[in-house]
C-alpha cells in the first residue's frame, strides 16, 4: 500500500496515533476511528480530533503511514478525487 493509497481510504475502523499537533496533551493518543466527518476523526474513547490539527500515526494491514491531518481534510468519498 502506498500513502497516496491510505489518504483515500475510508478511516473507519482504523487505528491511529496522534504523534504531533497544535495540542501537544493529545500527542500518544490512539486508538480505532469510529466515526469520521469532513473535519474531524472521533475515537472509540469518545475523543474527537481536528483533522487540521493534528498529524497521525496511520496502521493498516501492519503498515504504518505518517500523514498529516490536512491530508485528510475532507469527506472519504471526496479524498478520492484528489
Amino acid at each position: 500500500m502506498k500513502r497516496s493509497d491510505v489518504i483515500k481510504c475510508e478511516l473507519i475502523g482504523v487505528t491511529v496515533k496522534v504523534v504531533d499537533g497544535d495540542n501537544k496533551s493529545l500527542i500518544g493518543l490512539q486508538g480505532k476511528v469510529i466515526d469520521e466527518s469532513k473535519n474531524v476523526l472521533v475515537l472509540e474513547q469518545g475523543k474527537k480530533l481536528l483533522k487540521a490539527q493534528v498529524t497521525l500515526e496511520i496502521t493498516i494491514n501492519n503498515e504504518s503511514f505518517i500523514i498529516e491531518g490536512k491530508a485528510l481534510a475532507g469527506r472519504s468519498h471526496e479524498r478520492l478525487k484528489k
